[in-house]
């Protein structure tokens, strides 16, 4: 475990440099702009909708006292959606998606030899092939993550509506009550943080693969895992530092 830490810090370090070729790597962060983030914005949007709309339904039906107000459906639709769900879920979603891809590109070119085919013509592999992979998935998975709160607030309140569980009016009082700008900023904090975490993470294993097929397979299936298990706890400890 310490040897495989110490290869991914050494890995980054050779990634976060001054890219050697400003032309191409401004053309590969465009290119990945669209394969990270375009490509997965109707499994976010589809998954949004209906979290919002089940998270919504279920505090409704949780809500068996005339003391507690029905604009608390909408309230509790927006804090769940703003502070967690959208900024953690979806990037365990993306961890999937997203991680899947990067790592078995990097390591199908690793097996394949051209990482180092790369590396003999003096290209800086590492910086050349993560770099716009990391630095895409830090810029475009915030607005990702903006879009997914917009959305499951919205299936929040389709679900209330053609429930007839919830008034409109009700629920959107609900979603402009007590409202504190900070968890927008925690929130895309920590997105910030897990993209990092997904691109580097998935990079890492994909860049170390060896073998063939099966173990690009294995590979991708590694950067998935401990991708997740990395957004777990770091959501844990952001929590705990941004929140307390």
């Amino acid at each position: 475990m310490i040897m495989l830490f110490g290869k991914y810090f050494l890995l980054m370090r050779d990634v976060i440099q001054r890219p050697q070729k400003w032309r191409f790597f401004w053309k590969q962060l465009f290119t990945e702009f669209y394969s990270l983030g375009v490509e997965s914005l109707g499994i976010v949007a589809i998954i949004s909708v209906f979290m919002g709309a089940v998270l919504a339904l279920q505090t409704a039906f949780n809500i068996d006292t005339p003391l507690v107000p029905m604009t608390m459906v909408g309230f509790t639709t927006r804090q769940g959606i703003v502070l967690e769900f959208s900024p953690t879920i979806i990037s365990l979603i993306l961890a999937g998606k997203v991680g899947s891809r990067i790592a078995s590109e990097i390591g199908t070119m690793k097996v394949t030899e051209q990482i180092d085919a790369l590396e003999i013509m003096g290209i800086n592999s590492a910086n050349f092939l993560i770099l716009p992979k990391i630095s895409a998935a830090i810029i475009i998975n915030p607005f990702l993550i903006i879009i997914s709160m917009f959305l499951g607030i919205f299936g929040g309140w389709l679900a209330c509506v053609t429930t007839n569980l919830v008034t409109s009016h009700d629920y959107i009082i609900g979603i402009r009550s007590w409202f504190d700008p900070y968890s927008i900023t925690y929130a895309l904090t920590k997105t910030v943080v897990f993209a990092y975490i997904i691109a580097s993470v998935s990079a890492f294993y994909g860049y170390i693969t060896k073998g063939g097929a099966l173990d690009v397979g294995s590979a991708s299936t590694k950067a998935v895992v401990q991708s997740s298990i990395l957004i777990i706890i770091f959501n844990l400890i952001l929590t705990q530092l941004l929140l307390t």
